[in-house]
């Protein structure tokens, strides 16, 4: 289907403002149909009619089925779709916020240090702070998991990301990697391979252990970092304000385990092919697995929080999401 755009849109939305009472309702994903993401969205779906025992509806739509990826949430404020579930940093052009707390790099090393961040440390009091203006209502937080970092020679901490020649994308991914001594490139995800193959880069950002290995990164960088220590990327799961405020308590706290239950699936299920990824590429004998000890993923956090402090600068809302995550990674002994 062609993507109309929000302007477009609008007198649909008016005709039908009158089904607020309506439970079935439109998510439109950033994910691709034939993503593994998308399919187990489809399952939270589901998981979510189950739990309402049929109350509520959710039709999921892969990305770009109504409106492109980085304008879902003007179309659910319009109305034109009732809640998405995306990655938070398309929005950063509206608030540095959404940007820092999508992705502050470096910042995690499991998923489920950042999920407790978003459930325990403030990180789901801060998306409706900073969702609400927008009149969105944030349900809860999924990701797609921690990316490994591929890489032609042994990286065993900071100090060998000196002078590294590495592909990373343009923003803050960049500005840390640069900050640790590293020699960031911007590359599209195309030219990872044939780069790394030839010698251009040494390194890449790229995405998890399972797909690496899936794509052969492995065969010519033969010493990645597993577990990864930079890019850990929030995906929320919002929907338009007005009618979640409608829905009952009971109808809203189902909704919201829904999610929590779907964000440890996800979270589970890549667990294990990035496991049997590793257990394949360390049988071959050709791959060496180098995990930071969490000293060295520390000195990194450590880099990383000078750019965040920059990023903080970009507004008040991004100064908060700065001074609640680091308050919360030292009191985690994180930092």
């Amino acid at each position: 289907m062609k993507t109309l755009t929000i302007t477009a849109l609008l007198a649909m939305s008016t005709a039908t403002a009158a089904l607020a009472q309506d439970m079935t309702l439109r998510f439109q994903s950033s994910d691709p149909a034939g993503n593994p993401n998308f399919q187990l969205q489809k399952q939270w779906a589901e998981s979510v009619s189950e739990k309402t025992d049929g109350a509520i509806e959710v039709e999921m739509l892969p990305v770009e089925s109504i409106v492109a990826h980085n304008e879902t949430q003007d179309a659910i404020a319009a109305g034109i779709l009732d809640g998405h579930v995306t990655d938070t940093s398309y929005f950063a052009g509206k608030d540095a916020a959404f940007g820092l707390i999508a992705n502050p790099v470096g910042a995690y090393g499991d998923p489920q240090e950042m999920l407790d961040f978003m459930y325990e440390g403030g990180g789901a009091e801060l998306m409706n702070e900073l969702l609400n203006p927008y009149g969105l209502q944030f349900i809860g937080a999924t990701t797609p998991g921690l990316e490994a970092f591929v890489s032609k020679v042994p990286l065993e901490g900071v100090h060998d990301l000196q002078g590294l020649k590495l592909r990373a994308p343009e923003g803050l991914v960049q500005q840390v990697f640069a900050a640790a001594g590293a020699a960031p490139v911007n590359l599209p995800g195309s030219e990872v391979f044939t780069s790394l193959d030839k010698g251009v880069i040494d390194a890449a950002d790229y995405t998890v252990f399972s797909t690496n290995q899936a794509q052969g990164m492995h065969d010519v960088a033969p010493h990645p970092v597993y577990p990864g220590f930079h890019s850990l990327p929030l995906v929320e799961i919002s929907m338009n304000k007005q009618k979640w405020d409608s829905l009952t308590e009971e109808q809203q706290t189902a909704l919201s385990e829904s999610v929590e239950e779907f964000s440890q699936l996800q979270v589970s299920t890549l667990k294990e092919a990035d496991e049997k990824a590793l257990e394949e590429a360390r049988a071959s004998g050709d791959i060496t697995v180098h995990d930071w000890p969490e000293e060295e993923r520390a000195k990194f956090r450590q880099i990383a929080r000078g750019e965040w402090e920059k990023v903080a600068q970009g507004s008040e809302n991004a100064q908060k999401v700065y001074d609640t995550l680091t308050a919360y990674l030292i009191e985690q002994g994180l930092m």
